[in-house]
């Protein structure tokens, strides 16, 4: 009896043991199973989910960072070769001033604040009208998006009527050259408040959403094949104004010039001693100064990059005697 119990206890034995066996494999089965579902699902989450991060990309592009690559849109009035200038005056001026800025430029701002009364006097008598191409240089060379969205907030106050005030104010209110307050919609908007009837609904969508950016970046191009010598580049009927070293030019003196080719005699009269307190115009009773010496920091850096033709090309030569020592080109 003995040994066949022994055999009975054995076969059970090996039956618990095959079952136990059988029983782990179906297990290791299921968790196979149940991996490889879930590596799937992962798979599919990560396909989706990248799909989902590119179309926000894509819906995004261009809101919030100035990178709109979307159609030229001229801003209203616009004038000159592909509608790139921005004209105030009268168009039947005999005298045309062709500026390029950038509302980041510290030299820019030493020119505006040197010379807008004067020009601003000549344009309301109707000898002058000045051409505005507003580009983006410091953004390239100091990183940022301010140039773009300050040049693009100009455009639009161009669209209200309200560019010459606008334009005024973001130089009277340019931050300092490393700070890109102007990269904020916000700053632009408060900004605006400055200009009586130019926050409106219309302005503010028009600076929100980037209107003129890829305008003003057609005029990027065209000062960079133009190949001037930096930032500000003024010229007076085609001439550069601040190319003679030698007869360094003021405000008085570009009145006088003004004034002369109104008259048809095409010579200005000799102008009055700026230190005499005689004479007329933003020039008298005071000696004028380069428009980098009254920048903010002494005037823009000249960057090494981009050629740029012109004396003050890469170094800040004459701006001691009138010649404004701007940014070159990227």
């Amino acid at each position: 009896m003995s040994d066949k119990n022994d055999g009975a206890n054995r076969d059970a034995t090996k039956r618990s043991a095959r079952e136990r066996l059988q029983e782990e494999r179906q297990r290791e089965k299921a968790r196979d199973k149940r991996r490889r579902t879930l590596v799937v699902s992962a798979a599919v989450v990560g396909v989706l989910g990248l799909a989902a991060v590119v179309g926000l990309i894509a819906a995004n592009t261009g809101k919030s960072g100035g990178d709109k690559a979307g159609p030229v849109v001229a801003p209203s009035g616009a004038t000159g070769k592909d509608a790139l200038a921005i004209q105030t005056g009268k168009g039947e001026a005999k005298s045309t001033l062709t500026v390029w800025e950038d509302f980041r430029c510290p030299a820019c701002k030493g020119f505006e604040d040197q010379y807008r009364d004067v020009v601003h006097d000549l344009e309301a008598k109707g000898l002058l009208k000045v051409d505005y191409h507003i580009v983006t240089l410091i953004d390239g060379n100091m990183g940022g998006s301010g140039s773009l969205k300050s040049a693009n907030a100009a455009a639009c106050a161009q669209d209200a009527g309200k560019f010459s005030a606008y334009h005024d104010v973001l130089f009277q209110n340019q931050p300092e050259e490393v700070d890109d307050a102007f990269g904020k919609n916000a700053r632009l908007l408060e900004l605006a408040g400055k200009v009586e009837g130019l926050d409106t609904p219309a302005f503010r969508a028009c600076v929100e959403e980037g209107t003129h950016n890829s305008w003003v970046g057609k005029s990027q191009e065209a000062f960079r094949a133009g190949k001037f010598r930096g930032t500000p580049t003024v010229l007076l009927d085609g001439k550069d104004i601040f190319a003679d070293q030698a007869n360094p030019l003021t405000p008085q003196k570009l009145k006088e010039k003004v004034e002369a080719a109104g008259k048809g005699t095409g010579k200005a009269t000799p102008s009055a001693d700026p230190t005499s307190g005689s004479g007329s115009g933003a020039g008298a009773g005071r000696k004028a100064a380069s428009p980098s010496a009254t920048a903010s920091g002494g005037g823009s850096r000249t960057a090494s990059k981009g050629g740029a033709d012109g004396p003050s090309a890469g170094s800040s030569t004459g701006s001691s005697k009138g010649q404004p020592s701007g940014t070159s080109g990227d």
